[in-house]
Parts: C-alpha cells; structure tokens; sequence
C-alpha cells in the first residue's frame, strides 16, 4: 500500500507541479505572447481577468499535461521506465482532435491536419527502429552513427510539420475571421509538450542538474524560436503557398523519411 501511496504522490507532483501544469502554463505564455507580437495581434498577454475557462482549454490542459510528464526534462519526478513515448505522442497529437470533436469551427481543413499529423507521427517513431524501445530518453541517446541520417531527417520533419500543428500558418479557422487574432490560450497550452518532445527525441537526455537543466530549456525555447521564425515567413508568403509546402513538399519528404527508415533498418538486420 505505501509503494501505492508514493507513486500516487511522485505522478500527483508531475502533474500539478513540475514538468506539468505550471511549466506548460508559463513556458506556453511565454511563447505565445512572443508569436502574439511577431503577428501583430490584437492581444499580446491573456486577460488578467479570471474567466471560466472553456470545455476545449480544459481538454487540451489535460493531455497537454499528460504528454508533459513523459518528456526527458531535468529533475522530471516520474522515472525514466515509466515514461512513454506512444503516451506523450498520444496526448499532445489528439488536442487538435479534441478542438475538432468539442469546437469543429475553431480547426480549419481537418483532413490537412490529418495529413501532417501522419507525417509527424512519423518523425517521432522513426528513431525508435533500432533501439525498439519507446522510453523517450533511450530515444534521445542512440548516438549509433547508422542511425544518424535517420534521426536529422526525422527532426527536420518534425520542425516542418510544427507550425501547422501549432496551427501558426495562415489557414484561418471558419471561426475566427479577425485580421488581428487575439491571445490563444488553447495553443499556448501545447507549445511546452511539442517543444520538449523534440528535445526528448533528438538530443541526449539531460544531467539532474543546474546544467541539465539550463540545456533542456535551451533547447526546447530554441525549438520554439525556430518554429515562430518558419511561422512568420510562411505568414508572409500567404496561405496558398503556405498550403503547397505541405501537400506538395512535406507529404512526400515523408514518404523518403519512410524509404530511409525502412533502408536503414534493413541494412542493420
């Protein structure tokens, strides 16, 4: 019953402190307030009002903080044999489907967004071909050089894919036809798990440390500025062209993903 007791704790504290719900909260203000800046919104920070938060926000909280706690984040409570890959994939990639399911006007083209969630999912299964495990930060260690051409090419779909599942790139929801779009709460709940899941993935986990832990947030806020750079550039070319990047690039750089995936697990049998 005591062992019970502890993990029931040391989950508790993942969730309702840290890597969960006050790390999502800060880290996603943070970012979004940046990207409400770059596009020139309406709003820069949330209300300080409090509000009742609605039924999506509340959906996307939970899984953004479920896929939170699997990430390989320093000092992360949850031990490294209990975190899952398959589980932080699950959580942050079904959001979208959630905002679909409980709000269909606030997700603009679904079977787009089905497309590239295909192709990211890809990205993040494609490293786990030869170490055949789905602990995230056995993942981000495999330094096999066999491997390598396998891992860049699956980072660099996973960033090309993350301004749309971000939904950053201009397709304007039916819902919200402002030209200045306001503070986006619901997607400043995911920057955090998308961000950090590609650190988990390509990078080696971090040490428990003052230094692992400047690394880990380093990065995943580096990751972060790559994706507002790519977001304001596709911003600036419109949104056919923004479209054409996905459907006529993206969808088959992943099929060459999958080629290479497939190549390489071949010649390392």
């Amino acid at each position: 019953m005591s062992q019970v007791l502890t993990a029931l704790a040391t989950h508790a504290r993942a969730l309702l402190v840290y890597p969960g719900l006050p790390t999502v909260a800060v880290f996603g203000v943070a970012v979004e307030a940046a990207w409400s800046r770059i596009a020139g919104g309406s709003q820069i920070l949330p209300s300080a009002r409090p509000t009742r938060p609605t039924i999506v926000q509340v959906a996307v909280a939970l899984l953004a903080v479920l896929a939170s706690v699997q990430v390989a984040a320093p000092f992360n409570p949850i031990p490294p044999a209990e975190r899952n890959v398959i589980i932080a994939a699950a959580a942050v990639g079904f959001t979208a489907w959630a905002e679909l399911a409980l709000d269909p006007e606030l997700v603009g083209r679904p079977g787009l967004l089905l497309i590239i969630q295909s192709c990211w999912l890809l990205s993040v299964l494609g490293p786990a071909i030869e170490p055949q495990s789905l602990r995230p930060q056995v993942l981000g260690n495999v330094l096999v050089p066999a491997l390598i051409p396998v891992k860049v090419a699956s980072g660099f779909l996973y960033l090309l894919c993350l301004p749309a599942l971000l939904r950053l790139w201009p397709v304007t929801p039916p819902a919200d036809r402002r030209r200045r779009p306001r503070f986006n709460t619901t997607r400043a709940l995911v920057w955090f798990p998308y961000c950090a899941l590609f650190t988990t993935l390509f990078f080696p986990p971090p040490a428990d440390d003052v230094t692992g832990g400047l690394r880990f947030f380093g990065l995943t806020i580096a990751v972060a500025a790559v994706c507002l750079i790519a977001s304001s550039v596709l911003a600036r070319r419109g949104a056919e062209r923004a479209r054409g990047l996905y459907t006529r690039i993206v969808a088959p750089y992943s099929v060459l993903v999958l080629a290479l995936t497939v190549v390489t697990l071949i010649l390392m049998r």
